[in-house]
């Protein structure tokens, strides 16, 4: 586990460069997928290691970060260059950090550290004024939601003289219960404490996007992880948060078809997502902890290609807004492929990572009780509703003639759209490694 954080700092020097600094994340790459996957934290030192959880939260971290860099190949061409890819290393040095650690209170550090950085891409390459509104909202609600965590930590301090997430046992009352997973709840997000993702996506630049959807969300399902992983025998009001969220992702899939900006939408279809992860989470049963786990590798790359795919749009209108957004199947029909298979993957189709995980998130709900079957139901298919309205009002009708639009594509953004969607179909076909830590 060192020689990866080592790796990182040793090429903090250099990362003024925009070849060096995706050839340092390519290594890091390597250097994680050459590492064993097994089913017990290994590589321990320093309190830092591996284990099953871990080790795809920190491949997705890097992949995800990759594809940033070759979305935002226009701030290339700026004088704020070095400043834009300090702020992702930082970034990505706070995500090893958090998904590494094996301590409680160091995992709330970078927990709510990895935050900081991702403030400076909304405020520092956003799109308008009210991103300072947007920055605020991402602050208050995870401060709020976090402040009780912090006091429990040092209460389980205090009782358990130790805070090896591993070590912990202690007993359990409400307060304790709320404090502990409140923070992750809100970072998720779940819904009632959702609004500050959809007004953050939209104002934050394609790479602030990016993140958000295929990490930042994941450390709420992380956290929920390590916290059940010793709290696991207090899970008497679990139910609460299953019906807040199946409900939720309902009225989230309905408030999807009323919006008009196409990066809005995508938004509220993570918090749809996202609720399907928290139903499985809250069930603790292997099932639904395997499928919640899918469906965060599985969102995170579907999500981040439809944010990446918005902004090639946003790059060619120089407007988000549907009605504008016309006619992209005659203009880049290649394109409009890749929008097709993120669209159709975006509901579960067959050979995604999305369709693995909500089959076994059906199934862990409904072992849990068959009255989530309406939920489900009405949720899988508010999914595929949504999906098509975004594929079929962008890609077909006549595009819009008072616009100029630029190039038909260059290898870049092929490469950019490939890289999400080669891992989301293909990993479905080797689905058994997710499984070994069940």
């Amino acid at each position: 586990m060192m020689k990866l954080l080592f790796i990182m700092l040793f090429m903090t020097p250099l990362i003024c460069n925009w070849w060096i600094f995706m050839f340092s994340i390519s290594l890091m790459i390597i250097n994680v997928l050459l590492h064993p996957i097994t089913l017990y934290l290994n590589s321990l030192s320093y309190s830092y290691g591996f284990d099953m959880v871990s080790y795809w939260m920190i491949l997705l971290t890097l992949w995800i970060i990759f594809l940033m860099v070759l979305a935002s190949y226009k701030i290339k061409l700026t004088i704020s260059n070095s400043m834009f890819l300090f702020i992702l290393f930082t970034l990505t040095l706070f995500l090893v950090l958090s998904f590494s650690c094996s301590s409680l209170f160091m995992f709330y550090i970078w927990f709510e550290s990895s935050m900081i950085p991702t403030l400076i891409l909304i405020f520092g390459w956003g799109y308008q004024p009210e991103r300072l509104l947007a920055g605020f909202y991402l602050i208050f609600y995870t401060l709020f939601a976090s402040l009780p965590m912090l006091l429990c930590i040092f209460y389980i301090k205090g009782v358990n003289n130790g805070l090896f997430m591993y070590l912990i046992a202690l007993d359990f009352n409400l307060y304790i219960y709320l404090s502990l997973i409140l923070a992750f709840l809100v970072k998720m997000p779940m819904f009632f404490v959702h609004y500050w993702l959809p007004s953050a996506h939209v104002e934050a630049p394609v790479s602030g996007s990016m993140i958000l959807a295929g990490v930042l969300l994941k450390l709420g399902g992380y956290g929920l992880y390590r916290v059940f992983g010793f709290m696991y025998m207090y899970n008497n009001h679990n139910y609460i948060w299953i019906l807040i969220s199946l409900f939720g992702s309902v009225v989230v899939g309905l408030m999807c078809l009323c919006q008009v900006d196409i990066k809005s939408m995508i938004a509220y279809s993570s918090v749809s997502h996202m609720g399907l992860v928290i139903g499985g989470l809250m069930t603790c049963n292997s099932v639904g902890l395997w499928g919640s786990m899918i469906l965060m590798l599985g969102h995170g790359l579907c999500s981040s290609g439809l944010f990446a795919l918005a902004n090639l749009m946003y790059e060619r209108t120089h407007s988000r807004m549907i009605f504008i957004n016309k006619g992209f199947m005659l203009f880049m029909p290649s394109m409009s492929m890749f929008c097709f298979i993120l669209s159709v993957n975006n509901m579960a189709s067959p050979p995604s990572l999305n369709l693995l995980g909500e089959i076994l998130l059906i199934n862990s709900m409904m072992s849990w009780s068959n009255v989530t079957f309406l939920f489900l139901m009405l949720s899988s298919f508010l999914g595929c509703c949504y999906s098509i309205y975004i594929y079929s009002i962008t890609q077909h009708g006549s595009m819009y003639i008072g616009l100029k639009y630029m190039n038909h594509g260059d290898v870049r953004e092929y490469i950019l759209m490939f890289f999400h969607v080669f891992p989301l179909n293909c990993l479905f076909m080797k689905s058994d490694i997710f499984s070994l830590w069940v």
